[in-house]
């Protein structure tokens, strides 16, 4: 069917806005700023899922800061209360759109394994070690590259310096930011095996208990570890002092012996830091209904799978279809792009990754026909070839889904002058490795454990397995939509795999379905990702669609939250529209600089 041309509603936003009332300063602490889910108006706008992080950008851009200016400024300061999710010792995926000359693109600041890093560094006897003690290690802990991404961020798109942006969050994590209940509950998933390091019981669990809710947690040691930046540079974390303490972290991981808990050391070294390099990259790009969608290319897998699943849905009109027909279209693209991730997509230093071919009409052809309105593909769909295109055969293989960690964090901003930056980044487990470096205040990344450990399918090469410098797989899909060549919306997502489908849900519900951008990212979600069954909110089992979708033979797992989604969109007027979440994680933080509504 051809696809109908796109309707968008972009002047005619109806939604909601939820307003989080101002938080009780805790003695000697700084109150909680309001949170809300949407903010319209003039002169940029942020969102994050933080009201404390919002704020900092917002404040940076009233400075006459650019958007990138602004999301390092946001980005310090989620490392301040977001210290689970993201930080000094991650990576992440950076894209950026470019008022002056049109252009978008993107920094990669994914971790690196070290140099002694081998394909089997997960296996003992001959059989994968187990995830939680992969995780909880000095094995997992890859090169860290969030640093050398802001440093490369703001030489390239900035007007500020690293010290300037930085200063925000340097204050925050002196003064203290109130615990929320999110906070304290991520905090209690994580308690016995943060209890086993000494530096990270003393910041996280203060007097051995978990922080109440309303009381402030400060942390003057990434205070100092931000001043450290500040004043000497990213030096100090890639050739200095810093970077003495991660590698000693690493190699030694700082346990309590009275814990019972086997903790591996990895093997980073001081040359490992000094030879980390973002990579500057390309963007993906596909056309969508008249749109140019880009995203974050390979080793990323967030731009190229939901480049094939919207190339996929594209042959559809979503539009037109009542929602049963657009959910089934929407949950079987995804199986498909799944299954062609885990075949083709690693690290393209050390692996040839059809790009241009995933995205390409003939391929997507070749497997939209795959999908029938009153059926579902049985699982797991085999791979396709994107190079060789076949005809329309649905076949199955053997192989696992393999795990991310569900957590991470996106921030999403806009600036007066039109630029405007997606950005993802992470630590990879929610509270990564669990190990804070003593006297720095941030926790290392367990991002190794997004290598397979061993291969996914048998007798299948397998792209992403471990090896030395190597950056794991991500899932990662921070991405801008123009539309015209000016920047219609952007919009990203945390939650390991199933990123993809949250982006691709938001992206479709707001091109597709006619929703305002904050109903797009509040809408029930589902997720899957080649599986034989379907993980779904609450929400999206509780629809009438849901029993639909059991009929043609969907089968759904019950899980919590999935994602926590934020987004900007420019409206025909010029006004930014911020949009985060209304519930999930307890709601997150919209503000433009100058509100209108």
């Amino acid at each position: 069917m051809p696809a109908r041309p796109v309707r968008l509603t972009l002047g005619v936003i109806t939604s909601f806005v939820l307003v989080a009332p101002l938080a009780q300063a805790a003695p000697g602490g700084p109150p909680e700023p309001p949170k809300q889910a949407e903010a319209i108006g003039f002169g940029g706008a942020v969102s994050s899922v933080d009201p404390y992080a919002t704020q900092a950008g917002i404040e940076v851009l009233r400075r006459g800061g650019t958007a990138t200016d602004a999301a390092v400024a946001v980005a310090a300061a989620l490392g301040v209360t977001e210290p689970y999710s993201a930080g000094v010792g991650g990576g992440g995926f950076f894209v950026h759109y470019d008022a002056k000359t049109g252009a978008v693109e993107t920094i990669d600041g994914r971790e690196t394994a070290p140099a002694a890093a081998r394909e089997n560094m997960f296996v003992e006897n001959g059989q994968p070690i187990p995830f939680d003690q992969a995780v909880t290690s000095g094995l997992g802990v890859g090169v860290p590259g969030t640093p050398m991404t802001w440093q490369a961020a703001l030489d390239r798109w900035g007007t500020k310096d690293l010290a300037e942006v930085l200063r925000p969050a340097e204050q925050l994590a002196r003064k203290g930011f109130v615990v929320d209940e999110t906070f304290r509950q991520q905090t209690e998933e994580n308690q016995e095996r943060f209890s086993a390091f000494p530096a990270t019981r003393d910041l996280f669990l203060p007097g051995g208990k978990l922080p109440e809710v309303g009381s402030v947690l400060r942390n003057p040691d990434l205070a100092r570890t931000y001043r450290a930046l500040a004043t000497q540079g990213i030096r100090a974390l890639y050739n200095g002092e810093i970077g003495a303490d991660v590698v000693k972290a690493v190699n030694q991981p700082p346990v309590d012996p009275a814990a019972n808990r086997q903790v591996r050391p990895g093997g980073m070294t001081a040359d490992d830091l000094s030879d980390y390099r973002t990579n500057e990259l390309a963007p993906t790009h596909v056309t969508y209904r008249g749109l140019d969608v880009y995203g974050m290319a390979p080793v990323s897998s967030g731009g190229t799978t939901v480049g094939e699943a919207l190339k996929i849905l594209e042959r559809t009109d979503l539009a037109g279809a009542d929602k049963t027909a657009y959910l089934h279209r929407f949950l079987e693209s995804s199986k498909i792009g799944f299954a062609d991730r885990n075949r083709w997509v690693g690290d393209p230093e050390f692996n040839d990754v059809p790009t241009d071919e995933l995205l390409s009409e003939e391929f997507a052809a070749s497997r939209a026909c795959l999908i029938s309105d009153d059926a579902v593909l049985q699982t797991p769909v085999a791979a396709g070839d994107p190079r060789y295109p076949q005809g329309c055969q649905a076949r199955t293989s053997g192989g696992v889904e393999p795990y991310e960690g569900p957590n991470t964090t996106h921030l999403t901003v806009a600036d007066a002058q039109g630029n405007v930056v997606a950005y993802t980044l992470t630590i990879e487990q929610t509270g990564g490795s669990g190990i804070v470096v003593p006297g720095r205040g941030f926790l290392l990344n367990n991002e190794l454990t997004d290598f397979n450990f061993t291969p996914v399918t048998p007798g299948q090469p397998d792209p992403n397995l471990p090896g030395p410098g190597k950056r794991p797989r991500s899932s990662m899909s921070p991405t801008i939509v123009l539309q015209d060549g000016k920047p219609l919306l952007a919009a990203g997502s945390p939650g390991g795999a199933t990123i993809i489908t949250t982006v691709l849900q938001v992206l479709t519900g707001r091109l597709d379905r006619g929703l305002s951008l904050v109903d797009a990212i509040a809408e029930p979600r589902a997720s899957q990702r080649n599986a034989a069954q379907t993980q779904a909110e609450p929400g999206f089992l509780a629809q009438p669609e849901a029993e639909k979708l059991k009929a043609i033979g969907h089968q759904f797992k019950p899980t919590g939250e999935i994602g926590s989604a934020t987004g900007v969109e420019r409206l025909p007027d010029g006004r930014w529209v911020a949009a985060a979440e209304r519930e999930r994680h307890g709601g997150g933080a919209a503000a433009v600089v100058v509100p209108t509504r």
